[in-house]
């Protein structure tokens, strides 16, 4: 799957000023190596929006950084044109998106998040849900990454299903587990051990 089958992909999410230049620390919503880099093209929208306005601010990344401390995991990012605390807090709160095409290829196997979410699941030819987040594991701190744990597909069970009525079903997105993903068909299929779906 070499990009996003949309448009704009959200690379983070903006929270609020760090620093006394514009800085703006945010929820980094990717992990493509250089996708911070200096010089990446970048549009503004509201948060959970998936297309910026036809008219929304045009920007670019000028520098980023990580934090350590109780903001690892996080990222600081100086954008173009915002260089006040002013200027940073009327940023705060929204996605920071860039075009699907200027995203490099992905490995086999490796999926954007956001072309997940939403995705209809069957296992084996019974469906019985929807993805409606994707998480990952992380370490003590709550937001370094584990690299080596699989993400976890939250499920949205079908009314009917054993344990339909709790939240979502944590599921491990597993290359064992895993049939196919036909992004563009918004369908997962996997081979789900006996029993996963409607355990307590």
């Amino acid at each position: 799957m070499p990009t996003s089958s949309k448009a704009w992909v959200p690379i983070a999410l903006l929270l609020r000023p760090q620093g006394r230049r514009g800085e703006i620390l945010s929820e980094p919503l990717s992990d493509l190596a250089d996708i911070f880099a200096a010089g990446t093209v970048a549009a503004l929208a509201p948060s959970g929006s998936t297309n910026p306005e036809p008219d929304a601010l045009q920007i670019s990344i000028e520098d980023h950084w990580f934090p350590t401390g109780k903001n690892a995991g996080r990222i600081v990012l100086k954008l173009s044109g915002c260089n006040t605390i002013s200027e940073a807090e009327a940023l705060s709160g929204n996605q920071l998106l860039v075009p699907a095409k200027s995203l490099p290829a992905l490995a086999p196997d490796t999926f954007f998040v956001g072309d997940l979410l939403g995705c209809d699941i069957y296992d084996g030819p019974a469906l019985v849900g929807r993805v409606v987040d994707v998480q990952f594991a992380t370490g003590p701190d709550g937001r370094t990454r584990l690299e080596d744990a699989a993400p976890l597909l939250a499920i949205e069970l079908l009314a009917g299903t054993p344990n339909e009525a709790a939240e979502p079903t944590l599921v491990p997105f597993v290359r064992a587990w895993l049939d196919t993903v036909d992004v563009p068909a918004r369908r997962i299929v996997m081979r789900l051990p006996a029993g996963l779906l409607d355990s307590e």
